[in-house]
């Protein structure tokens, strides 16, 4: 085979490895050869994520205004593009930005709007464009051995930049374009607008493969500013409640995660991890990571004559194993698994929730006279804090006749009312996927075990590349006046629409 040849198919494996899971139609997508065997190119990826949503509230929620025991409502939950180009073989430039959690209420830029939201901050209008990742990146031992084309089983990669490649789990560093469920679980983003930016710090890292089957990457990166104010009930200090501050701090971020791979190997040219790969791959890795944050929180403590401040370093830790198995033969079955536990030590009693495109506001219904949840309003719940988390997903391909069906090809250009046959017919297999994933939190700050549960199904137009998503989610309920012990759950029902190009 020719060394054009080579590189031809090796440009377009790390394209499909990269993105997969999608449509024989869509080939290798929106990519730019530089040069004619296309080891040089520019890649765009362009998508959306749209939500519509039936949440069932939190006790005591308002939104714009008015009491809500359910809000029924439509977001983008993500609008993005991507690009990033491979212009000589040592060198990737990437650059990634858009949109998110944009909704009637909220998610817009101050002054976005003045039809009935005021341009505040809560302005759902004109959402402000940023950027997600942006860097550089440099092949110090690349993969492919530039000489002879063959693969090399070290390979290392360095880059700065604003950067996604996380330590601690898979799923830190987890693709939104290939999820098994509707989304991330969040918490796999434990500094999820706190100390980065969308998941993304300033750093520099490494990356790469040692002996061929380990995959690794580290950084060392500096975190964003916090200063959140450390609490205080009638003015005095509350005692060992940690909360997001690492003001004065000059420390940096250390983070490495490091996976297995004893079937399949997958692409790490970009560092967006996949979710399910619909019956296309065998994988089965597993995985452990670290982050370490000095200095990342801050709370009160007595010691023994006044009540002084204390920093607190944050240590992360996680092991994981995720496993897509196709099995059936031609019924392309596919038995999909990933399971972590995360332990978090943040300092004492810290905690942090969490409500995706949350349109409730932060005050009570001043005529609802019951107990109010824990998490606060809208459909808030628990994130992390101090303790451990064990999420498990697992999903199961229907086989391939579940849904095929013929289609017709285009009529013949004539138009003729005699010749009504359509040439190009075809088999067009639709795929149908079913999911369900459990969450236990055992944090400090609440002192119990709490359960969360999503069940749900992926319909496949096209692979990822166009699916619908239908999810049903069940959030922990946990009132303020039952020593924080979860009263069953509310409700929340997700249908997602996703294409990407």
């Amino acid at each position: 085979m020719s060394r054009t040849l080579k590189t031809s198919l090796l440009a377009l494996a790390v394209v499909y490895q990269t993105y997969g899971q999608g449509s024989e139609e869509y080939g290798s997508g929106l990519k730019i050869n530089i040069d004619q065997n296309g080891s040089k190119y520019v890649r765009f990826i362009i998508w959306n994520q749209i939500w519509s949503r039936a949440i069932e509230m939190n006790p005591g929620s308002v939104v714009n205004g008015q009491p809500v025991d359910w809000l029924y409502d439509i977001g983008i939950r993500r609008a993005r593009m991507l690009a990033y180009a491979q212009i000589n073989k040592r060198f990737l430039i990437l650059t990634h930005f858009g949109i998110n959690n944009q909704t009637f209420i909220n998610g817009g830029a101050p002054m976005g709007g003045m039809t009935g939201n005021g341009g505040t901050f809560t302005s759902g209008k004109k959402p402000g464009i940023f950027f997600h990742d942006v860097w550089n990146e440099y092949a110090v031992v690349p993969s492919i051995n530039p000489e002879t084309n063959k693969a090399n089983k070290n390979s290392l990669y360095i880059g700065t930049g604003l950067h996604y490649w996380h330590g601690v789990s898979r799923m830190t560093s987890a693709s939104t374009l290939n999820f098994l469920a509707v989304d991330a679980p969040i918490f796999n983003w434990f500094t999820i607008e706190f100390a980065d930016q969308f998941a993304r710090y300033f750093g520099i890292y490494a990356k790469g493969n040692l002996f061929d089957r380990l995959d690794y990457r580290v950084h060392l990166s500096r975190p964003f500013a916090t200063n959140l104010e450390l609490p205080r009930s009638n003015g005095l200090p509350i005692l060992d409640r940690a909360v997001e501050n690492n003001t004065g701090s000059n420390s940096w971020i250390q983070a490495g995660y490091f996976m297995w791979q004893f079937l399949d190997k997958e692409s790490n040219v970009l560092p967006f991890t996949v979710g399910t790969y619909v019956g296309t791959k065998r994988v089965f890795n597993i995985g452990g990571g670290f982050q370490r944050m000095p200095n990342a929180t801050k709370h009160f403590v007595y010691n023994g004559e006044d009540t002084v401040i204390s920093s607190n370093t944050a240590n992360i830790a996680g092991l994981d194993v995720f496993l897509d198995l196709p099995f059936g033969g031609a019924s392309n079955q596919a038995f999909t698994l990933y399971s972590v536990l995360y332990n978090h030590q943040w300092g004492p009693n810290y905690y942090r929730t969490v409500g995706i495109m949350n349109e409730a506001s932060t005050l009570k219904d001043p005529n609802y006279t019951g107990a109010i949840s824990f998490n606060g309003f809208g459909n808030t719940r628990p994130l992390i804090g101090t303790g451990q988390i064990w999420y498990t997903q697992i999903g199961y391909l229907l086989p391939k006749k579940f849904l095929a069906k013929k289609v017709r090809g285009e009529q013949p250009l004539n138009g003729s009312p005699i010749i009504n046959h359509y040439p190009n017919t075809k088999t067009r297999i639709d795929r149908i996927q079913l999911f369900g994933a459990y969450t236990l939190h055992n944090l400090e700050r609440i002192g119990v075990p709490v359960h969360s549960i999503d069940v749900g199904f992926n319909y496949f137009i096209a692979g990822h590349h166009a699916k619908i998503t239908l999810q049903y989610s069940a959030r922990p309920h946990i009132p303020i006046d039952n020593g924080l012990r979860q009263e069953g759950f509310k409700s929340e029902f997700i249908l997602q629409t996703q294409v990407f190009l």
